[in-house]
């Protein structure tokens, strides 16, 4: 018989018996009953093997049941049970932990250990971890600048030549005419390069000094022996600001995506154009987490579709088969482009070029031959190729399979870029047709909402597609004007636990911002303690025995309820460690300093209740009475303490990061424990003595 099966029995008995109890007592009725529904809640837990519903429910039942004993007064019964709730939930947190942390010397149950997942780990500076090198690409950042000229260089040239007037972006229809009167490009393989020719001699006079000063800023220029012919270039200075930024940039977001993975400590730095991550650890999974998250450029655009152009038409009716990359074929969809004059949508039969996957060959792979075949292609002026993953869904299982990649043809220019996104967040898919899928919900900024407004106007009945990190998400049809400043992102045609997954780990990339570049890894290896064996000793041996003299101090001191403080302080290193455990924390030199710095707050607490109840026992109380006024009067100052404390800590955490980062939320969490454990834990204790146990005997405060 499994340990689950057990569970569902023991529960379901120790229902059974509640229920009787509940019968036979009246006065615990409500209490032992409320404990029976939550034994037979952890019972169907169990039995569907949900560890952590079980467990939760067992502690409130534990606490429910303690509530309904004839014991001391309804107060104490409630303070005792949620410290027996919280110090069950806490040991089984941090069980695993320490059966790891000590080498299996404390040996953890496997059925334990299997289902308590998280575990607090040594950091970087204790035990080493895994080093990742990424190379930013640059010149990705240096084409993004230039591009951005070379769309103001368009709007400037429209207005010149009296075809556009506003500061809004021309239509499509301005360009085309735009194009008839000059030439405006960007050559491949040279990402700093505007090539810019009036076609019309007559017209090299309008090219004059104010437009060219407009970009001067930035760029040179040169005027070619054509009259009207100029080539603009980023400046040097300009291009070296690009480089420097780029990778400071770059450093900036891949430390705030780490650092939104969990408490990781993770160190990152830079060298020449190479970011080097720094991660504690020895988990491999979630390793490979982090360099997805890291890899990610999360560069998100919005661009039209060009269904007006049957680009690959000619390619379908006769291309040589032969000629072409295995797995390229053509295929045709219909699809609206606008509405008529009625407002009716007119439909198209647009042909679209596709790539299938050799079996042999991942999605990546076969999208590197798709893009290897596709730059060979002459495009329409301002116009790029799409790539869009495609599907095989299982109608039975609902899991779906990659089988390779399609294009669309797109407008170059973007409509709405990722700067413009203000928030992001993963949704589930509750619409009348939905499986039970996710998406990403964003929320654009006002200029962005007020940008794509305009748009979706301007293009009812027409595709706009969603594209991340050069990948198209999805093409949907604009059906009316979007305002409100919301869109979402689709998630393919995956399943629906790999659609959740996608769709978080999307949403961490967008809140945390784009990289202004590609990053490339380009070294990997596990290291070792960044500190000597020496350092680790002393600093881990400094902390040991500041707490022992603590505890020691305690227990000479204050006799007996030195010993009910050190039993809190013990218990509130527990509950410390359990929690960040479950945050996936690294234990550091400085979160063994904030650990260290907790002890000494937690009996901070305690000195001050043990002084106060010294006082009412020399003012003639009894020791009850003693303990209730040293309590209720020493609150306000622990308190103030705490939260002193507390808004350090804040602080800290807020403009911290790595190390700094640690020791302030070790910080936090141990002044909220201490506060619940320095109060409600010894309060217990104290209550027990003066009015159960050691009632007729003298209260010993040393």
């Amino acid at each position: 018989m499994d340990t689950n099966t057990v569970l569902v029995f023991a529960f379901a008995a120790t229902t059974l018996a509640l229920l009787v109890g509940g019968q036979l007592r009246r006065h615990s009725r409500v209490a032992f009953w409320l404990a029976a529904v939550c034994t037979a809640s952890a019972a169907a837990a169990a039995y569907y093997d949900s560890f952590w519903t079980m467990f939760s429910f067992g502690c409130i039942a534990a606490w429910c049941f303690i509530v309904g004993l004839k014991v001391l007064d309804a107060n104490w019964r409630m303070r005792a049970g949620l410290v027996v709730a919280v110090a069950a939930l806490g040991f089984v947190s941090v069980w695993p932990s320490v059966t790891s942390m000590t080498g299996g010397l404390i040996p953890c149950p496997q059925y334990i250990a299997e289902r308590v997942t998280f575990r607090l780990v040594a950091g970087l500076d204790l035990r080493g971890g895994l080093r990742l090198v990424y190379t930013v690409d640059v010149d990705e950042a240096l084409e993004d600048r230039r591009d951005r000229h070379y769309e103001d260089m368009q709007t400037e040239l429209a207005k010149i030549f009296g075809l556009h007037s506003g500061d809004e972006r021309p239509p499509e229809e301005v360009y085309a005419k735009l194009r008839e009167k000059v030439t405006l490009e960007k050559p491949q393989g040279d990402a700093r390069t505007v090539r810019l020719s009036v076609k019309d001699p007559a017209d090299a006079a309008k090219i004059d000094a104010p437009f060219l000063q407009l970009f001067a800023t930035e760029m040179s220029y040169s005027q070619d022996n054509n009259q009207g012919s100029y080539v603009f270039r980023l400046r040097n200075d300009v291009e070296t600001q690009i480089r420097e930024n780029a990778v400071a940039q770059a450093k900036e977001i891949v430390l705030r995506r780490v650092d939104e993975l969990g408490l990781r400590e993770a160190a990152v730095s830079t060298r020449d154009e190479d970011i080097i991550v720094e991660v504690p650890g020895q988990d491999e999974a979630g390793f490979k987490e982090i360099r997805e998250i890291i890899g990610q450029t999360a560069r998100l655009e919005f661009k039209l579709l060009d269904d007006d152009t049957d680009f690959f038409a000619s390619f379908r009716a006769g291309a040589d088969r032969t000629s072409l990359p295995e797995g390229v074929g053509f295929a045709q969809e219909t699809t609206t482009v606008g509405q008529d004059a009625e407002g009716e949508a007119r439909r198209k039969v647009i042909t679209y070029a596709e790539m299938r996957k050799k079996p042999d060959e991942t999605s990546k792979e076969a999208l590197d031959r798709f893009k290897e075949w596709a730059a060979t292609l002459t495009l329409p002026p301002d116009r790029e190729l799409g790539f869009e993953m495609m599907y095989d869904t299982d109608p039975v299982t609902g899991k779906s399979t990659e089988l390779g990649w399609r294009t669309y043809l797109l407008k170059s220019r973007a409509e709405i870029t990722g700067d413009m996104i203000r928030d992001a967040q993963a949704q589930p898919d509750q619409g009348q047709n939905s499986l039970g899928g996710w998406y990403v919900a964003l929320r654009f900024t006002d200029a962005g909402g007020a940008i794509f407004e305009r748009i979706t106007g301007a293009n009812i009945k027409r595709r706009f597609a969603i594209i991340l990190d050069g990948r198209v998400e999805s093409a949907p049809v604009i059906q009316s004007r979007i305002a409100g400043g919301n869109a979402s992102i689709t998630l393919g045609s995956s399943d629906t636990e790999s659609q959740l997954r996608d769709a978080r780990k999307l949403e961490l990339v967008l809140r945390s911002g784009a990289l202004p570049a590609p990053i490339t890894p380009s070294n990997e290896q596990h290291i070792g303690p960044s500190l000597g064996a020496d350092s680790i000793q002393q600093g881990v041996r400094g902390a040991l025995v500041g707490v022992v003299l603590v505890l020691a101090f305690m227990v000479m001191y204050y006799r007996q309820s030195g010993i009910f403080a050190n039993i809190a302080v013990t218990f509130n290193i527990v509950l410390l460690i359990a929690i960040l455990a479950s945050f996936g924390a690294s234990m550091t030199l400085p979160g063994i300093a904030g650990l260290a710095l907790t002890v000494g707050m937690s009996v901070d607490a305690n000195v001050l209740i043990n002084e106060r109840i010294r006082d009412e026992l020399r003012g003639g109380r009894s020791p009850r009475a003693s303990v209730d006024l040293g309590y209720s009067k020493a609150f306000s100052a622990i308190l103030d303490g705490h939260l002193t404390t507390l808004t350090s800590g804040i602080v800290l955490a807020q403009f911290g990061t790595g190390p700094i980062k640690g020791f302030a939320v070790t910080l936090i969490v141990g002044v909220a424990c201490s506060l619940f454990t320095g109060v409600t834990m010894t309060r217990v204790m104290f209550d027990v003595w003066v009015r159960g146990l050691g009632r007729n005997a003298k209260l010993d405060l040393g």
